[in-house]
């Protein structure tokens, strides 16, 4: 197959025409996805003890003790321990499916299965990530006003989460924040004269890496909730440890099955998942709009 060239005028082609024969490349376009955050921001501590959507896994919680006074002479009074418990719903479940047909598998010169599913893998990661950060924030017992952010406060407002976090007795180590790429860009525009505020040799307005604020380590991410729109809505930015956030998630099934009605393949495959702010008081909420 191809298309008939054009023929100037007075030229005398073959009966048939002139054709240009349609090549299908071997190699195939890059493909860009969103950046996804979730490994990096929540603990997977539970991951390995779920079995299927429905399930759930009970986590355990450490008694607070209570310290009274004592006297010489006096009597001491024994707590019963609280056995605190917190649930993990494993309810959400997600899919993929998409069919081949044997035909077009032949015909082709590429791994076209192997591609596209590696594709459903990096779509699937995409909307976990943001079903997550959609919603999580709003369970963060630390919450900011909301902020309008621009290269001269952003840094204020950094700090800011750091110290809801001081107040909350939250370790200074493992600390991250999530921000979409446009407060990303107003730190680099800010006056970062002191190199070590990102912890590095050279300022951050040199260098244009993220790197750590505040002893918080910055992700950069378009899968942050959003209310409105971007121009004049608002951005749920968070932040926290990875106490924060349990995460627990497996494919339950990835199959290849013949196709019953035509010839080819279908391939499908089910995840399932759960999350849960089970330490509220290890992240902040941080609402930004922009100028």
């Amino acid at each position: 197959m191809g298309r008939q060239v054009a023929v100037s005028a007075g030229y005398s082609s073959l009966p048939n025409g002139n054709f240009i024969p349609e090549i299908w490349s071997k190699k195939m376009q890059a493909k860009f996805y969103a950046s996804t955050v979730l490994g990096e921001i929540a603990n997977h501590d539970w991951e390995g003890e779920i079995k299927g959507s429905g399930s759930k896994v009970i986590i355990r919680a450490i008694p607070t003790v209570t310290i009274g006074d004592y006297g010489i002479g006096g009597t001491i009074n024994y707590q019963d321990l609280e056995d605190d418990k917190i649930e993990l719903l494993i309810d959400k479940a997600k899919y993929f499916a998409f069919k081949v047909d044997d035909v077009d598998e032949v015909q082709s010169d590429i791994a076209i299965v192997n591609k596209t599913t590696q594709d459903a893998s990096e779509q699937m990661k995409i909307t976990v990530d943001t079903d997550v950060l959609g919603n999580v924030y709003s369970d963060a017992a630390n919450t900011l006003a909301t902020t309008v952010v621009t290269a001269t406060n952003v840094l204020t407002w950094i700090i800011n989460a750091g110290t809801a976090l001081d107040e909350a007795n939250v370790p200074e180590s493992g600390r991250w924040m999530v921000i979409p790429p446009w407060i990303a860009g107003m730190i680099k525009q800010s006056d970062l004269k002191d190199a070590s505020l990102a912890g590095d040799g050279v300022s951050i307005m040199r260098n244009g890496r993220l790197g750590m604020i505040d002893r918080f380590t910055l992700y950069n991410s378009n899968n942050i909730a959003l209310t409105g729109v971007a121009a004049s809505g608002t951005f749920h930015c968070m932040a926290g440890t990875k106490h924060f956030i349990s995460f627990a998630s497996q494919f339950v099934k990835t199959e290849t099955l013949r196709l019953q009605n035509s010839f080819g393949d279908a391939i499908r495959g089910l995840k399932v998942y759960g999350y849960k702010a089970t330490k509220p008081e290890a992240g902040v909420y941080m609402p930004a709009t922009k100028v």
